[in-house]
Parts: C-alpha cells; sequence; structure tokens
C-alpha cells in the first residue's frame, strides 16, 4: 500500500463512464481509503480477494464494534445493533428467512409484477413527454412490487415513496394484523416461522427484517432500473440487439448489474477480528475494510475488457453486485425478476425511446451510498 489515501466513494466523470481510480486500481489489492466521515479504511480490489474475503469467518459485519470506521457522519455505528449479523446467529436467520423467501414465491409473482408494470407504462405513455422515468415509472414500480411479496396493503403504500418515511412503527403495526390475520405473502409466512417453537425468529429479528426487505428492495431496485435505462440509451447498439433478441434479456441484465452506474460499496464495511491476508498483504486486526463490488465487477483478471458493456458476454465469472457468501442478497432473484420483466416490456412499449436530454445533463443525488439519479428524462 502505497501513494496518497483515495477518496471514497469514487466520483463518476459522466453517467455511464466509470471512475478513473478504475485504471489501475487491480494493480494493488488492498488500497487505503478516505470514507465521507473522514475515517480510514482498506478497500480490497480483486475479484477472487473479494470472494475470498466475504466469505471469511475472521471478517464481521458487526457495525457496532467501537473502533470501526464511521461510514459516513450520520451513519455512525448503530446501523444493525437490533441484530447479530455474525455466525452462529446470521446463518440461523439466513436459513429461517429462506423458508419463506422461496423461488416460487417469486416465481409466483412475475404475473402480477407484469401487471404493474403494464398500469405504470399506461400511464406513462398517456402523459406529457419527456417524462422521468424514475417517477413515473422505476420507483412506483419498485415500491409496488415489494408491497406486494410483503403484503403491505395497496391503500397504505404511498407513505413509502418518501424516503424519509418511517416504516419501524408501522411494520410492528402490520406484523400484529397479519397474525391476526394471515395472507399468502412474505411478512405472513415469516410470522409462521417466528411462531414455530423450534429455531424460530425471534420478535426483534421479525420486526428488524421484515422492515429491511420493504427498505432494501425498494431503493435499490428503482436505481438499478434507473441505471439500466441510461446505459441502455447510451448504448444504441447494444439495446438494438435487446430489441431483436429478447431471448437476450437474462444476459443482459447480468452485464447491466455488473456494468452498474448506481450505487457504491460503502455499505459493504466491514471489520477483520483477526490478521487475515489477502493478495500477499497482511490486514491487521481491528482494521475497517471494504470488499469493493463495483470495483471487482471491473477486474480485468475475471472479465475480458472490462470496460466494455456488451449483453452478450458469455463464460465470464459471475458479477457480484449482490455480493457472495453467507451476505449474498436474499431479494436477488426478485431484483433479476423485476429487471427483466420491467425492461422487456418498456422495450416492448417504447421502441423509440431515449433519454430526454444529453447523458452529461443526468444529475446524481447526494447519498454516498446509492448515487442514484435525481431524474432520469426519457422520450419515444
Amino acid at each position: 500500500m502505497t501513494g496518497q489515501p483515495y477518496a471514497y466513494p469514487f466520483v463518476w466523470p459522466s453517467p455511464f463512464e466509470q471512475p478513473k481510480e478504475f485504471s489501475g486500481l487491480h494493480d494493488e489489492p488492498v488500497v487505503e481509503v478516505i470514507l465521507p466521515s473522514g475515517d480510514e479504511a482498506l478497500l480490497i480490489t480483486r475479484y477472487e480477494d473479494i470472494r475470498a474475503v466475504l466469505t471469511d469467518p475472521r471478517v464481521s459485519k458487526n457495525r457496532n464494534r467501537p473502533d470501526i470506521a464511521r461510514m459516513t457522519i450520520k451513519k455512525v455505528k448503530a446501523f444493525q445493533s437490533q441484530v447479530d449479523m455474525d455466525p452462529p446467529a446470521h446463518p440461523r436467520m439466513r436459513g429461517l428467512i429462506a423458508r419463506a423467501f422461496t423461488p416460487a414465491r417469486v416465481e409466483n409473482l412475475r404475473p402480477r409484477i407484469r401487471e404493474l408494470t403494464g398500469g405504470l407504462l399506461d400511464a406513462m405513455a398517456a402523459g406529457p413527454q419527456p417524462a422521468d422515468f424514475a417517477e413515473a415509472f422505476a420507483f412506483p414500480l419498485s415500491i409496488q412490487v415489494i408491497c406486494e411479496l410483503l403484503g403491505v396493503p395497496a391503500d397504505e403504500r404511498e407513505q413509502f415513496t418518501q424516503r424519509t418515511a418511517p416504516p419501524w412503527d408501522y411494520m410492528a403495526e402490520l406484523i400484529e394484523r397479519k397474525r391476526a390475520n394471515p395472507g399468502d405473502d412474505l411478512i405472513s409466512a415469516l410470522i409462521q416461522v417466528h411462531d414455530e417453537k423450534d429455531g424460530r425468529l425471534s420478535s426483534q429479528e421479525l420486526h428488524w427484517w421484515s422492515t429491511m426487505l420493504l427498505l432494501a428492495g425498494y431503493e435499490t431496485s428503482a436505481n438499478q432500473l434507473c441505471s439500466a435505462v441510461v446505459m441502455l440509451t447510451s448504448h444504441p447498439d447494444q439495446m438494438a440487439k435487446l430489441r431483436e433478441d429478447p431471448a437476450l434479456l437474462p444476459g443482459a441484465v447480468k452485464e447491466l448489474l455488473r456494468c452498474q452506474v448506481v450505487g457504491t460499496s460503502l455499505s459493504m464495511l466491514r471489520y477483520v477480528t483477526d490478521d487475515i491476508e489477502v493478495g500477499g498483504v497482511t490486514i491487521p486486526r481491528g482494521s475497517s475494510v471494504i470488499t469493493a463490488l463495483e470495483v471487482a465487477n471491473h477486474d480485468p483478471a475475471a472479465f475480458r475488457c472490462p470496460e466494455r458493456f456488451d449483453i452478450t458476454r458469455s463464460d465470464d465469472p459471475p458479477q457480484l453486485t449482490f455480493s457472495a457468501g453467507r451476505h449474498f442478497c436474499v431479494g436477488a432473484s426478485l431484483a433479476r425478476a423485476e429487471l427483466q420483466i420491467a425492461l422487456g416490456s418498456v422495450l416492448d412499449r417504447f421502441p423509440n425511446l431515449r433519454l430526454g436530454v444529453p447523458v452529461d445533463q443526468l444529475v446524481r443525488t447526494e447519498d454516498a451510498f446509492t448515487q442514484g439519479f435525481t431524474e432520469v428524462p426519457v422520450t419515444w
């Protein structure tokens, strides 16, 4: 580790061009960075090293340790003080969650996602142009889908379109309603796991996971959908390929997730509980580390010509946008389904979809975590 620490998260020079730090960053397996809080951490940069660190039991996700780096000044330490995110508690929780969050549940939701998508596109087509894709489609679809999955009543969803909406107290009340009158939804299934005698979710775990699934499943999916539209409209040759051959859609979603232009790995902050070795570098016990997923997704040792956006890319390893190991995103299958259905429907409905402003006029939100776009004007 040499030279001055990098400021992290990195700045995107344009809405789809990679940060300049990506060039040559993989020459060093570990680099020093300064976080928005002013605290220092170590950034893990290489694909294979990151996969190894994500599965290393000596790397903890407990952000309530007194000496861990602060991510931002506001998000100091108590991010998940209610729930233990380390073994053995976390694998137990994940196993219980997986029993309720099944692939079949996501698959059964596909017709409803298509229905919601169609309704939003109808409204968008009937409205003025340019339309803000984020406000007219991406965010409403995302909140509707996650609320459908969880079982939030339709007339109570509007409150979650505001990022400042406090869902904690609401979720506690909703859980009690679901317990009295269960339905065919994820929260009802989680309540059943909670109420079992052996190995059940605690009340605190049930409440925390229900709330986190709502929050994490909303903004991240919406921002990824906006990112996908920006990438496709900025690469018309790739968008034309996808229109000509809809069978490319699953592979296109994989590539769009790899080339994500929103979100950072700041929330991947970890704490090293014992000395570990990464790429020949010893990281001492007590260090704060960040597994930089977006950097790993552009590692030339893992991906051929990683700077190229190619929806027909094949034979490369899995992208790490959903993380890996014990903290692999529990909602990955839902996110992929939502992106596939939404993008396929958008391109089918609007064959002449294009940005309504020059791409360099898109503005990002002032958020160190999501780095989403404030608006994505589109016309058709």
